[in-house]
């Protein structure tokens, strides 16, 4: 694998590859820039199918945090971290103190927090090791409600914008993915009014927003072929690609999820295709303020 010629590899400021074979963390720590601040951006865990998979999506996110924080006016750079494995059987107390000590020998150039299967309580273990984190409980805690609110919010406007209504009653609305993030935009769009078209991998969420929200549950294909108004991406990155950008039939797309485009050509296509696109740095960035 060529490193430097991977394409999200943007000029990065630091890569870092941690492992503890004690605990058997591996983890990717990834600074992009650091121009306005200290690099600033979540820990996400997942099993990832290879090493590669792992060190693109932190390339990918860190890159994104650059945007999100200046767009939100902090004085912080961009920066995130990914932990490989199975988060339903490697999470340990052993684990998270050894990635704190990962943190500590970048010596507050990134500061870590919360992200996919990552809790405030995993976080308040990094933090009896290491000063460089935040989202911790008592303090700016869990971002994920206020994340799922400013999205919301980015729906509401662009609804305005796009099709110059401001009551969200009978807007229909696809939403992939049901993690903290996306079942809490859930609520508020279906308080709004909104029609819900859900899914996700795990089925008891599903069948939570079913009874909840009265949401149309379909399979993981076929939320890109819904007849809504709205495709609201709030699970992993790249669903909006080659393959799913003409089976779109929403107006707008405005979701959680980090880097929705898979390319930056997409950009493009979605404006082609007369679909209005909500840039998720933007859209997810409320919770900052």
């Amino acid at each position: 694998m060529a490193f430097f010629d991977l394409a999200d590899f943007d000029d990065h400021e630091q890569v870092v590859f941690c492992s503890d074979e004690a605990s058997g963390l591996k983890a990717i720590i990834a600074v992009h820039n650091t121009n306005l601040g200290p690099a600033v951006g979540g820990c996400r865990m997942w099993d990832y199918a290879s090493d590669e998979e792992a060190l693109v999506d932190a390339l990918r996110l860190s890159k994104g945090m650059t945007y999100k924080n200046a767009m939100a006016g902090l004085k912080m750079g961009g920066g995130k971290s990914v932990i490989i494995g199975d988060a339903k059987s490697i999470k340990s107390e052993a684990l998270f103190k050894a990635f704190g000590e990962a943190l500590n020998r970048i010596n507050g150039r990134y500061l870590s927090a919360e992200d996919v299967n990552i809790t405030t309580s995993d976080i308040a273990i990094v933090n009896t090791v290491t000063p460089f984190v935040t989202g911790t409980e008592g303090k700016s805690g869990n971002p994920g409600p206020f994340t799922a609110l400013g999205t919301f919010l980015g729906i509401k406007a662009s609804v305005k914008h796009k099709l110059n209504r401001d009551d969200l009653t009978g807007l229909k609305v696809a939403v992939q993915g049901l993690g903290s993030v996306g079942y809490g935009l859930c609520e508020h769009l279906h308080k709004a009014g909104a029609k819900l078209y859900v899914t996700d991998i795990n089925q008891a969420a599903l069948d939570k927003a079913a009874v909840e929200f009265d949401a149309t549950v379909v399979s993981l294909d076929e939320i890109y072929d819904q007849d809504v108004d709205v495709y609201s991406p709030c699970a992993l990155g790249a669903s909006i690609n080659d393959k799913t950008i003409s089976r779109l039939k929403a107006k707008i797309i405005g979701g959680c999820a980090n880097n929705q485009l898979a390319e930056p050509r997409h950009d493009k296509a979605l404006v082609d295709n007369g679909i209005l696109y909500a840039p998720d740095y933007v859209i997810n960035a409320w919770w900052h303020h």
